[in-house]
């Protein structure tokens, strides 16, 4: 893995966790009071891993969910 050489300004590197941060902000954290900290990052996982990665299709990702690429990534090829 290598990390981004983009400039100072130049959006596209972190395009994707723009958006993702933007989703959870708006879809969950700023409609929700937490109690504590504790009750805040249970809600937060709990977004991510129920919702976001498993019910969520993404454009970047060709309108398939996070999930769903992860797996097809991990499957050995097939053999020709």
């Amino acid at each position: 893995m290598r990390s981004s050489m983009g400039r100072t300004g130049v959006c596209w590197d972190n395009a994707a966790a723009e958006t993702f941060f933007s989703a959870l902000k708006n879809e969950r954290v700023h409609r929700t009071v937490y109690a504590t900290k504790a009750q805040a990052r249970r809600d937060v996982i709990r977004y991510i891993e129920g919702f976001y990665n498993s019910r969520r299709r993404h454009s970047a990702l060709d309108y398939r969910y996070p999930n769903e690429v992860h797996y097809i990534y991990q499957q050995p090829p097939a053999a020709a």
